[in-house]
């Protein structure tokens, strides 16, 4: 069983939408698409530099964006299950065909802004954590008031909140963490300091006709599949003053038989934390197009495999 997975913040980098746009029709779709929420997503994704796609009003809709070209690239194929790693979950909404392209990309905006708003409040930020007990790790975060933002598996939990907790948090490691690394990223995302950005995203959340997943939708909240469009809807809104538990959706990846995980455009972050927990899982990052066919090889193994199965 193959399944899709988009990332999220901070797989961003200057200049990673640029070899996509050579793709026949990409600059047309991202032309139409900067245009239907106001922002140039083409000048972004090729000659921004690092602090200007920092910019969370700005990272957001240029991950989703990439992320819908690039796996549109590949075709029309059909996963087993489909998620996404924070906004990553926007991106998986419409590939799972809950939300159509357009309305993916309006409502990411309304959330990059709103979250932006929301982090201009107190400066805070986030930072991972890797190696370490995480029942001993989220003790010591709580202890220093930070929260467990986002518990992605693999031995790494993400602890955001202050930027003077963070400090602290620096100068006093959790036993047996290895390394603690900033994230690049504008504020506290999946806490409370996210809190004012949920009502708004709400009511952006009221102008959307979604349909059901025409695939498996793996949440992060809980790491169960959702079955209708209202309920993932629901799920995006309250998602960014939560805890992301990529942990749990990699469980359910493990319950359902998974074979091969591919993530799309920027591509990295996932297929890293499903080799150290899903071990046996073959895994692809789209980072240029000369990763599509590769990709394609990984879906159709992956196709074989299923039904091979399926008639075993």
């Amino acid at each position: 069983m193959l399944v899709l997975v988009a990332p999220g913040q901070g797989a961003q980098t200057p200049g990673f939408l640029t070899p996509w746009l050579d793709l026949p029709g990409a600059a047309e779709r991202v032309a139409a698409w900067s245009e239907a929420i106001g922002l140039d997503l083409a000048h972004y994704g090729t000659k921004a530099d690092a602090e200007e796609i920092r910019d969370t009003a700005v990272a957001q809709p240029l991950l989703v964006a990439a992320g819908i070209l690039s796996a549109t690239a590949l075709g029309d194929i059909k996963p087993g299950a489909v998620a996404g790693h924070s906004v990553g979950e926007i991106t998986a909404a419409a590939l799972s065909g809950v939300l159509d392209d357009t309305a993916a990309l309006t409502l990411v905006r309304k959330r990059g802004l709103a979250m932006a708003e929301a982090a201009a409040i107190t400066a805070t930020g986030m930072s991972a954590l890797l190696g370490g007990d995480p029942e001993v790790s989220v003790a010591h975060l709580e202890k220093l008031g930070l929260t467990p933002a986002n518990v992605n598996g693999a031995g790494q939990i993400v602890a955001a909140g202050t930027l003077e907790q963070l400090a602290a948090l620096h100068e006093d490691k959790p036993e047996g963490v290895r390394k603690i690394v900033p994230l690049k990223v504008a504020g506290a995302f999946h806490t409370h300091h996210m809190a004012p950005a949920v009502d708004k995203l709400a009511e952006a959340a009221r102008e959307l006709t979604p349909a059901d997943p025409a695939v498996p939708y793996v949440s992060n909240k809980d790491g169960q599949t959702v079955a209708t469009g209202d309920e993932v809807v629901s799920r995006l809104v309250g998602q960014v003053a939560n805890p992301v538990r990529w942990d749990l959706c990699m469980e359910t990846f493990k319950a359902m038989g998974v074979t091969a995980l591919l993530e799309v455009c920027p591509g990295g972050t996932l297929t890293g934390l499903a080799k150290r927990a899903l071990p046996g899982v073959k895994t692809l990052a789209l980072k240029t197009p000369d990763d599509l066919d590769a990709a394609r090889e990984l879906i159709a193994a992956a196709t074989e495999s299923a039904a091979d199965a399926a008639g075993a």
